[in-house]
């Protein structure tokens, strides 16, 4: 008779999600929401939800309280992936899961963390989950060297975790221990279910708290699993805005390194911000002060001048931003040089080997490969063709006061300087627009154009003068 294998994962349940959001936050001294300020351009909720969405839950509900109609209303992308509970009455921890337990699956785990811990990894989370067997509760615990402010974990004699104390009600002895609860659990719900009941609120917080369910644990002999972060920064909480801005840092830290793996340069990790998804190919270099917002995409060989902001954008092989130049919802084509202090606003699309200069604005704007505008333009709703020159000062006349009318620059025009095209125009192939030209109606191809005033000397004329 052959023996049968031990197969854990026989014992694996579903999970159920449950993330804390119902404080109020009050050492962050502002009127919104803790868990709605921002990390990386991401509220901390979202940070938050982002970890827990890989593992697939079953149920994922998320405990609103103060403030709740902000929070509601400025989470309105996650509807589709959230079930939201009202906690009215804030009495603690263990009262905020004791007003989901109704909506909870049985027969799942569940999964307990704080909307205000925004660095959690899902590779930490999946290995509490995986830790956590049949009948067993599962947490998170952190050695720190300054502990101060947090829960300590009891063990009895044979290091067996016995309960959680909470600062506040610890002893001077019990302040002394380093190892810290980070108020993450995965627990059977069906053990919630006998657990949350028997919570009281003696305590000096007058809170059910909802670490008390380890000891309750303990007491009945149900196994404790405890896992450890994979890095110790993820369990890092937010309570203020002197801890939010250090968790910035660790962050953009985090952001910088994985990218610095993947290829890319940084001439200074510590003066760039990362707020967004970024996907970078080789070789990438990125100078100081650079903000990507937003889906960033880079290709090989693309270089990024200090001072630079790029939201949404995407860039082909071999394109140089540079300096001070800002970059919005635009695809920009290879081998492109754009700035300094070039403005690219969205739905502009640029082909290869286009050049855009200092101080010239674009939206809108689709140009052909090989053209240039290198100098102090404004093109907005425009279509421009190939090896285009456009000179400096040239600007599309693009709104009449209500409505936007489109630009249209064939290929291998040439437009003279300080050259107003009034839309709806188009410039015909090969055409030349003299400099100086306010064009008012369309220019014919391979043909020079000159729109402009005899000059004249009036005699006699005088300045004004200020009075």
């Amino acid at each position: 008779m052959n023996t049968p294998i031990f197969n854990p994962f026989v014992f694996m349940k579903s999970l159920s999600v449950i993330i804390l959001a119902a404080g109020s936050g009050t050492r962050m001294a502002s009127n919104k929401p803790k868990v709605l300020h921002e990390l990386g351009g991401k509220t901390l909720l979202d940070h938050v939800i982002d970890a827990v969405l890989p593992l697939h839950p079953e149920q994922l509900f998320v405990i609103y309280g103060h403030m709740g109609e902000v929070v509601l209303d400025a989470m309105q992308h996650r509807q589709n992936q959230i079930t939201w509970v009202e906690q009215k009455q804030r009495l603690g921890t263990g009262h905020a899961v004791q007003q989901v337990l109704p909506l909870l699956n049985l027969d799942n785990n569940t999964l307990i963390l704080c909307g205000d811990v925004p660095l959690i990894s899902t590779a930490t989370l999946q290995h509490l989950i995986d830790g956590t067997q049949k009948n067993q509760l599962g947490l998170i615990t952190a050695h720190l060297k300054n502990p101060t402010g947090l829960g300590r974990i009891i063990r009895d004699p044979y290091q067996q975790v016995q309960g959680i104390i909470e600062e506040k009600d610890a002893s001077d002895v019990q302040k002394q221990i380093t190892e810290i609860n980070t108020g993450i659990y995965c627990i059977p719900t069906i053990l919630l279910q006998k657990w949350l009941p028997k919570l009281t609120n003696q305590n000096n917080q007058k809170e059910y708290y909802l670490t008390d369910v380890v000891r309750l644990a303990h007491e009945e002999r149900t196994p404790i699993t405890v896992s450890s972060p994979e890095k110790t920064a993820e369990i890092f909480g937010t309570n203020t805005r002197i801890e939010l801005a250090a968790l910035e840092r660790i962050y953009q830290q985090w952001q910088c390194e994985a990218l610095m793996l993947k290829g890319v340069s940084f001439l200074d990790p510590k003066r760039v911000d990362i707020r967004g998804n970024i996907t970078p190919a080789r070789d990438v270099l990125i100078d100081v002060n650079v903000i990507l917002k937003g889906k960033v995409i880079l290709a090989e060989n693309c270089s990024i001048g200090p001072h630079c902001i790029l939201e949404n954008v995407s860039l082909k092989p071999g394109t140089v931003i540079h300096a001070h130049s800002i970059i919005q919802n635009a695809e920009i084509g290879a081998n492109c040089v754009i700035g300094p202090f070039a403005r690219i606003r969205p739905e502009t699309k640029l082909a290869d080997g286009v050049h855009i200069g200092n101080f010239v604005e674009l939206k809108n704007a689709t140009i052909g490969e090989g053209s240039k505008a290198n100098h102090l333009s404004y093109l907005g709703d425009t279509i421009i063709g190939k090896k285009v020159n456009i000179g400096a000062g040239v600007i599309t006349c693009n709104y009449d006061g209500a409505n936007k009318h489109q630009t249209q620059i064939e290929d291998d025009a040439f437009i003279g300087s300080d050259v107003q095209l009034i839309a709806p125009i188009t410039v015909g192939k090969g055409a030349t627009i003299g400099a100086g030209t306010t064009l008012s109606h369309n220019a014919p191809a391979a043909e020079l154009t000159v729109a402009r005033a005899k000059q004249q000397t009036i005699s006699g004329w005088q300045r004004p003068k200020k009075k």
